[in-house]
């Protein structure tokens, strides 16, 4: 027993002292192999093998470099700051300086946008959803109660004329974008994204309820406080006439949620901003 633990032993031994050996003996000629000068009396073999090592070692941290520079290269403001300057129209406003690479403040833009977007939608969606049942009820009625051809003539008539006059010239070419490009200007580092209140009632601010200039503040309160006043009205109408105008209504809200969804997608993919005023106040612009 105790020879063929020594003999064990011994052949542990030896071979941990082969290994050393030769460990040391590679070292050994890697380093006179580098420190050979290079001069025009280096063999053919040191010329060839130090140079192509050299170049490979080059090569990798070339391509890994190229590789990185896509990713490092990419501006906080998206694609729209890689295709103009930094200007207050650009994705994310491109107005934070130096904080707009922190990850905080690009999620924090980000919440902005899409709260401030979608939160518009959202209300819309509500008033919509209200509304509809009132909207709907000719084609519930009975034979008995149904419209006349006139009625709905009118019916017809109020949808087109909501869907042009409040879906297309209101929403669509000044309210969407408007809000859009609002949502989109909640960057930490300028007055109104250092203001977290902003943050949380961002759809109000992307409506320009505050944090505008004053003819948009007069706009937007007048609007708001004139269709609040139109439906306390409409509320008090015979059910026919409440109807046709609900009808149209209907239409306007459900194209002006539309549009709201079509700039954000817009601007998300072209990675440029609706090129409407964001009607910020002039501190706010600093």
């Amino acid at each position: 027993m105790n020879f063929h633990r020594r003999l064990r032993l011994s052949t542990i031994v030896t071979v941990l002292f082969c290994l050393g050996v030769s460990a040391v003996l590679s070292e050994g000629f890697v380093a006179k192999t580098i420190s050979t000068p290079s001069s025009t009396s280096t063999s053919a073999s040191s010329r060839t093998t130090i140079p192509s090592a050299t170049f490979l070692l080059q090569r990798t941290k070339t391509r890994t470099t190229a590789a990185l520079n896509p990713i490092r290269s990419v501006p906080s403001g998206g694609a729209a700051a890689t295709a103009t300057p930094a200007t207050s129209t650009s994705l994310f406003a491109a107005a934070s300086g130096g904080s707009a690479d922190c990850p905080f403040t690009k999620s924090m833009a980000a919440f902005g946008s899409i709260w401030g977007s979608f939160g518009v939608v959202y209300i819309l969606a509500k008033a919509i959803s209200r509304v509809l049942p009132i909207a709907l009820e000719p084609f519930r009625s009975t034979s008995a109660s149904a419209f006349s051809p006139v009625q709905w003539s009118l019916y017809a008539a109020s949808c087109l004329f909501f869907a042009y006059a409040d879906g297309y010239k209101g929403f669509h070419l000044k309210f969407a974008p408007l809000c859009v490009k609002r949502s989109f200007t909640l960057v930490i580092g300028t007055p109104q994204g250092n203001n977290p209140l902003h943050y949380l009632l961002a759809p109000l601010y992307s409506m320009g309820l505050f944090q505008a200039t004053r003819k948009r503040l007069i706009i937007s309160w007048g609007v708001s406080l004139g269709v609040a006043a139109i439906v306390a009205v409409v509320k008090k109408l015979p059910p026919t006439p409440r109807c046709i105008l609900d009808a149209g209504v209907v239409v306007g809200l459900t194209l002006g949620s539309a549009s709201i969804l079509y700039h954000y997608a817009r601007s998300v993919l072209t990675g440029k901003l609706p090129t409407i005023d964001a009607c910020l106040p002039v501190a706010a612009t600093k």
